[in-house]
């Protein structure tokens, strides 16, 4: 019995305001180096594109490959994060991201930069999963809003200054695009000296093993999917043999993988876990949420750089309403939980604004206002820092200590599949629409239009006066199709939160967690007797 009981004494480790800053220094300038390495690219993309001469298509698995890489790996980083060193993990992960940084910024192609971009998406799966582990397993739920808004922070710094770097590093001609993906390694080596230094955690270690067959079922069942969104209605039609059976192949794999996960010891993705009402309402709006971080917003740079013809370094400032949005929200309203120990009535008013951000955004023009654009984003902004953080915190209030890993990275899992999905689909919606608005307006200029099938994206400067704005108003029409496209999504997530049973965050990580309870759990997990507390520290 006491053998079963030892994650919570092994985790439930009394540490002061000062030293938990301390333990979580390296690990938030980890996020901050992946997050950088991430949406420095953002406004460079349209400039990588074109010079690697690549189409939609391309612009799109650029961004759906490390969404996808993230998504298949970071059930299997939060399951090693209940297995050993967290510590050792986060490093092996912030290396990883590294390595995959540095070999993108050698790609001399579109297809070895999203092969490289796989890699990275390999250790942001580990970055992403193990920091809100490494939180949960030092602080308690009714402390983890206040360190939640410091996340928040550094993830909106980091976004905010990720497209602004990227955006002058590309105009700056003695420097090229491809520093964008060396700017990060600085900031990773030392990120890997201060976690050494600083991060201590208790070293807990049970005899259970990683759901290999269940992780490749997954991964190969969403990415079969994703190809069949990304592919249809170019290459091949939405109605034909090949999506009849990609859908098919997809559903196969699918069922597979779930019957996979019911029988193994230690699955992937736990079913047990979506018995909890809260968990699953959470990754349901996970989705959604993921829909809106990654799958709209990825689109703001190639809005602003065609439809409106702006310089990188200019679209880069031009998002900053939506990122302040984010920053402001994610502080303050951590903050406030922390004080009240509420969190539901948040993520309401965040999902309504997600909502109302994304509809308004899909009256987007090449000629809208910038102000009226500026309102909007924010809109979505403050949606994405009231949602984002506190839908893992509410999952993690209601798990217990042995089970913060898994039940983490569960929502991270599916926040990064609405992700990878979002942006196949959209960028696929994307690309039909403003193929065909081209075709209009070419029409209307007694111009025939050529059945190009994703080619390479236009540089507006060199167009023609009467055909540049054609190309402008297309895309403007196009992005606001996308964002009124993601406008259902950012519904049902306030539909899911509207629905979860609100529960008061628990002051200390053990509270209203029995020693009975824990044991009934690790024994259905099937790590019966096997909870050994090697008594180290990472």
């Amino acid at each position: 019995m006491t053998q079963a009981t030892a994650p919570t004494r092994a985790t439930a480790v009394g540490m002061t305001h000062r030293q938990i800053l301390e333990a979580l220094s390296g690990l938030l300038l980890g996020m901050f180096v992946a997050i950088l390495s991430s949406t420095v690219v953002s406004n460079a993309l349209p400039r990588i594109i074109t010079d690697l001469h690549g189409g939609q298509s391309a612009y799109t698995w650029v961004v759906t490959s490390t969404l996808l890489a993230t998504t298949a790996t970071t059930p299997i980083w939060g399951k090693l994060a209940d297995l050993t060193s967290k510590k050792i993990l986060v490093q092996l992960a912030l290396t990883i991201f590294v390595l995959g940084s540095v070999l993108a910024g050698l790609s001399q192609s579109t297809g070895q930069l999203i092969a490289c971009r796989v890699l990275q998406g390999v250790g942001a799966g580990g970055l992403t999963a193990l920091a809100q582990v490494i939180m949960a397993t030092m602080i308690a739920p009714r402390e983890r809003g206040r360190y939640s808004g410091y996340l928040g922070a550094v993830m909106a710094v980091g976004t905010i200054g990720g497209p602004l770097i990227g955006g002058v590093i590309v105009d700056t001609d003695w420097l090229g695009w491809r520093w964008c993906f060396y700017v990060g390694v600085p900031f990773a080596i030392l990120a890997l000296v201060v976690l050494q230094k600083t991060l201590h955690l208790p070293v807990v270690k049970r005899s259970v093993k990683i759901d290999w067959w269940g992780a490749t079922l997954i991964t190969a069942a969403v990415s079969l999917l994703l190809i069949w969104i990304t592919l249809a209605g170019d290459k091949y039609d939405w109605i034909s043999w090949q999506s009849a059976v990609m859908v098919v192949g997809a559903l196969l794999l699918g069922a597979l993988a779930i019957r996979v996960e019911q029988r193994v010891d230690e699955p992937m993705i736990p079913p047990r876990l979506f018995r909890n009402r809260t968990i699953t309402l959470a990754v349901i709006a996970s989705i959604a949420v993921g829909v809106g971080m990654f799958g709209a917003s990825v689109f703001l740079g190639q809005y602003f750089q065609i439809s409106r013809g702006e310089s990188p370094t200019m679209s880069g400032l031009m998002t900053l309403p939506m990122i302040m949005g984010l920053l402001v929200a994610s502080t303050v309203v951590g903050r406030i939980i922390t004080s009240t120990g509420r969190w539901k009535r948040y993520l309401v008013t965040g999902s309504a604004l997600l909502t109302a951000g994304f509809a308004t955004m899909g009256t987007l023009r090449a000629d809208t206002p910038y102000w009226r654009v500026s309102i909007f984003m924010a809109l979505i902004g403050l949606g994405l820092g009231m949602t984002m953080q506190n839908l893992v915190l509410a999952v993690q209030n209601t798990v217990g200590t042995h089970e913060l890993g898994a039940a983490s990275s569960v929502v991270a899992f599916f926040r990064s599949l609405g992700g990878a999905i979002g942006v196949s689909a959209l960028g696929a919606v994307l690309g039909h629409k403003v193929k065909d608005y081209i075709a209009d307006g070419l029409a209307g200029l007694g111009i025939k239009a050529t059945s190009s099938g994703g080619g390479s994206l236009p540089d507006v400067h060199a167009l023609p006066a009467p055909i540049r704005a054609v190309v402008e108003s297309a895309y403007g029409h196009g992005a606001g199709d996308i964002f009124l496209a993601a406008a259902p999504f950012g519904l049902v997530a306030l539909i899911a939160v509207v629905l979860i049973k609100e529960v008061p965050l628990r002051r200390h990580i053990g509270d209203a967690i029995s020693a009975e309870v824990e044991r009934e759990s690790i024994v259905a997990a099937g790590g019966t007797a096997a909870v050994v507390r090697t008594g180290a520290r990472d």
